[in-house]
């Protein structure tokens, strides 16, 4: 298996970027079309458990869309042959000072493009003071 082949990895790199931007302006069709509608795609959120896309879906939608900034910092993709890959990454927001939050996301290619099929979001204590 080819590991991280440079077009696979600048597409993930892009849907990723495009995530971003969607997660922090609440462009909830956005955030909707890049999860895999399924019954099997997981979110794991800083206070929910989310099984299945009509529970994300529900949560996106009736999400506030206020002190959703952040700071992405040491954004790890890795891709794994042409279908999958992972996304990490720690992120800050000035509405948690102290807190450090940390993203995964298993992301798939299907016929309509990339999507992510599980994702875990979770907030801790930042011991290294960010």
């Amino acid at each position: 298996m080819q590991v991280d082949i440079p077009d696979v990895k600048a597409e993930v790199e892009a849907v990723f970027s495009v995530y971003e931007i969607a997660l922090v302006s609440n462009d909830v069709a956005v955030l909707e079309e890049l999860f895999h509608d399924d019954a099997r795609t997981i979110r794991y959120g800083g206070g929910e458990n989310l099984y299945g896309m009509d529970e994300i879906r529900a949560f996106r939608q009736a999400r506030s869309p206020a002190g959703l900034a952040r700071v992405i910092e040491r954004a790890v993709i890795t891709t794994y042959g042409r279908d999958f890959a992972t996304a990490s990454t720690l992120f800050t927001r000035d509405t948690a000072p102290g807190k450090i939050g940390r993203q995964m996301q298993t992301w798939v290619r299907f016929p309509q493009g990339w999507r992510v099929v599980a994702a875990h979001v979770s907030v801790i204590d930042d011991v290294d003071g960010r």
